[in-house]
Parts: structure tokens; sequence; C-alpha cells
């Protein structure tokens, strides 16, 4: 496990604006929360040994079969579940930088990291640049390995066209990981589920230890799936959000940030680092953002961050102007 992800605000006392999560920051969950309050009397009993009733509402929520469907305690989960289950193949590929846990995963189990390898891993939209690869791309990564793991979990966080599920399941050799925990920002209870061909469901859940997700977050994700819940009225006005905010930032001196499909971005901060800038951020200004120098191929002058409601991130901008004025 790589530590330093973002949404550190235990670090720092006084955080009022978290700009190092890519979740969308202000949820509608106050139903689920009364839900769940409801429910509390769930944490007496073990959940189901495998999460079957929640795997049946996402394969109809998803178009599958209950058999493609496989849940587990958030992302992650599925991440070192997937590492574990092809550990024999001894080799892996990422495009970097991406999401450092492919790697750790991979390694954990004792598998190299190599060009070409036959197991590759891709993030789409991948974090943390925010980018998203066409379907002539993954097609290509898939023709060209034994097996592709497509990480979409933050794929309600685009309007870029990605890979269906169908699609991914007629291929034969992708698996698919997904996010209910960036879907409906809920991240504290960690729920995730993978989409394969059912071959492929049989391998991994052959390694899924029992009680893998706990009582409230199945009862969260099926409470969720069953009312329709949305988080995100506009997704259209976030990301033009989002475009205001990077434009923004990339007129102040020394700062640049890239292009972006998503409600977060990757910036790059000269002359200091992007340590400094957070430690500054967090106890003069109350911002939190997302240092990024520890994902391989970046550098201590790289940062992250995710847009937040206009009022906020305006407050960001004029933080980093003076911030970049007074160094």
């Amino acid at each position: 496990m790589t530590y330093g992800h973002g949404d550190d605000t235990y670090r720092y006392p006084g955080i009022t604006m978290n700009f190092s999560s890519n979740i969308f920051p202000n949820p509608h969950l106050e139903e689920l929360e009364d839900h769940l309050r409801r429910s509390i009397h769930l944490i007496r009993n073990y959940p189901e040994p495998a999460p079957e009733h929640l795997e049946r509402l996402l394969a109809q929520d998803y178009g599958v079969d209950k058999e493609q469907v496989m849940a587990t305690s958030g992302a992650t989960d599925a991440i070192y579940i997937i590492a574990q289950t092809f550990r024999d193949v001894h080799a892996f590929c990422v495009n970097h930088p991406t999401f450092s846990e492919y790697a750790d995963a991979c390694r954990s189990f004792g598998m190299q990291e190599q060009p070409d390898a036959p197991l590759c891993w891709v993030c789409n939209p991948n974090n943390p640049t925010g980018e998203t690869y066409n379907g002539t791309f993954i097609n290509q990564l898939a023709d060209n390995h034994k097996f592709l793991i497509i990480d979409q979990s933050y794929e309600d966080y685009t309007l870029q066209p990605l890979m269906t599920p169908q699609e991914a399941v007629r291929h034969g050799n992708i698996i698919q990981i997904r996010s209910l925990t960036k879907r409906y920002a809920i991240p504290g209870l960690r729920l995730g589920f993978i989409i394969a061909p059912a071959p492929l469901i049989r391998r991994l859940k052959a390694g899924q230890r029992p009680w893998a997700v706990n009582a409230l977050a199945l009862e969260a994700g099926q409470w969720l799936l069953a009312h329709h819940h949305r988080i995100i009225d506009d997704i259209p006005a976030y990301l033009n959000e989002a475009q205001r905010l990077r434009d923004a930032l990339n007129t102040i001196p020394g700062i640049s940030v890239r292009h972006t499909h998503t409600n977060f971005m990757l910036a790059t901060i000269q002359p200091d680092t992007a340590a400094r800038l957070k430690d500054h951020l967090a106890r003069n200004h109350g911002i939190l953002i997302r240092d990024a120098s520890n994902f391989t191929t970046l550098t201590h002058h790289h940062f992250r961050l995710a847009a937040q409601s206009p009022q906020h991130n305006d407050l960001l901008i004029n933080a980093i102007k003076e911030f970049q004025a007074n160094r």
C-alpha cells in the first residue's frame, strides 16, 4: 500500500475545503443517512457470506447476468483480489502515471512490472491526469494482452464515451472495476464491484473471503440502487465549473494545469514544491490539495485537485495567487 493518498484531513485540523479527494463534494445523502440510522440494528448480525442480493441488483442496473458481477469492499479490494487471482501470471504492466495500488497489489503477490506483460491495468478516466482513453486504444490493449483490467471508478465524472459492461463481457478477457463509492460519494462505506465474463468471475470469487462486504455497506448499496439515487444533478455544469477552475489556475504565473475530461486535474507548481503549497494552503486557508509527487513518473512539483463549489474554487484560486506572489 502506498501512503499519501488524498483526503488526509486527519493530518490537518481545521480543513474546511477539501480539494484533495476526487469525489463529488456536495452529495445529497440525507435520505440514505436516515435509512442507515433506521438500519443500525444490522450490525448485530453477520452480513451475507457472499453479497448475492447486491450482485443481483447490480446485474439488473448494469444490464448483465448475475454470474458476471462480483461485489467487493471498495474498488481497492477488487484490485487486490484480481492481483491475488492472477499472481501466477508473474508480470504486469500499467500506464504511468496512474493509481498506485495496481502496482502495489501486484508486487504484494510477487509479480514484476515489465512492458507488454500478460496482465495489463488501465484507469479510465485516469487518476491523476483526468484524461480518458478512446475505444480504439482500449481494444488494442485488450488484443495485445492476455488479460486487461479497466478501472472505471470515475466513469460517473465524465461525459466521454467509455466501454460498456456488455462490451467488456463480450470481449472475453476484460475485467472492469467499478465503484459505488465514487458513484454515490460514500467513501467511508467501501463499496465496489467487478464486471467480467462468468468464467473470470468464478476465478475471482474463489479467492474472496467470506463476509467480504459489511452489513451497512450492503444495505446502503441496495437502498441506493433500488431508489435510483443520483448525487450529481447536473454533471455538465459541474464539469464546466471544473474547466473554469483549470483555466483560472493556468493564468497564475508558475502554475500549469493539464487538460482533463473529469472533475479532477493534475497541475505543477514552479519554482516551489507541491508539498510546500499543500502545507501552506492547509495551515493558512483551511484548504487541502493532493501532493501528487508519490505517483510514479511525477515529481515533487505535481499536485492534484478536484473542483468544488464556485465559491470554494475562487478561494483556492486566490490563495494560490497569494502563495505564488509571496514566494
